[in-house]
């Protein structure tokens, strides 16, 4: 267990509990423990999840924009619901990201488990979008990124990644729990927000 090992998984464990609490400070927590993460991924041969931390630091910059603007105005991007079409079309082209990235991993790469590791990043992608749109469904998809990752990293000796993954799938139920109750109950939510300072960046 490295000292960079320890640092990511730190700060990445706030800005996964912040996304849970529906602040919008999940974001610039992001971007630092995507970083981390990045060189850790690109040490131990995963390179589709170092890749990755590359998306998620620029997705995260939109993302803060996102959930601060609405139509052009400052105000904080409600929770809502994907349409089951969109969710089809993501679908469709995770499984084919995970087939394409993970064949040209294993060709030309020394990637450890290519087709996993792909997955892991065409999830996780699907995943981001909707978090940045503050789509509840993006809950689904982390716990599938957080279900393939765990045993994952755990091949590769990052014990303590492995054992967080397995921390935020249990966040990600609970962060499903929270967005479905605000998207049951909008006033509520923006009572809670306000109440709590998750509104503020």
């Amino acid at each position: 267990m490295s000292n960079l090992e320890i640092a990511a998984n730190a700060v990445m464990s706030l800005s996964i509990w912040l996304a849970a609490r529906n602040t919008v400070h999940t974001w610039s927590t992001g971007v630092l423990g995507s970083l981390l993460f990045c060189v850790l991924f690109y040490q131990v041969q995963l390179y589709a999840d170092a890749t990755l931390q590359l998306f998620f630091i620029a997705t995260s910059v939109a993302g803060w924009w996102q959930w601060r603007h609405v139509g052009g105005s400052a105000k904080n991007r409600p929770v809502s619901r994907a349409s089951t079409r969109s969710l089809a079309v993501m679908a469709i082209a995770a499984i084919v990201v995970t087939v394409a990235y993970g064949a040209l991993l294993h060709r030309f790469t020394d990637a450890y488990m290519p087709f996993v590791d792909a997955g892991v990043l065409s999830l996780s992608v699907v995943a981001q979008l909707l978090l940045m749109q503050r789509k509840v469904q993006t809950w689904y998809w982390w716990i599938a990124v957080n279900t393939l990752s765990v045993p994952l990293f755990a091949s590769r000796g990052l014990w303590l990644t492995s054992a967080l993954y397995s921390v935020y799938w249990f966040n990600a139920w609970y962060g499903l729990w929270r967005w479905r109750r605000e998207v049951q109950s909008p006033q509520l939510a923006e009572n809670e927000g306000t109440k709590g300072g998750e509104v503020r960046t």
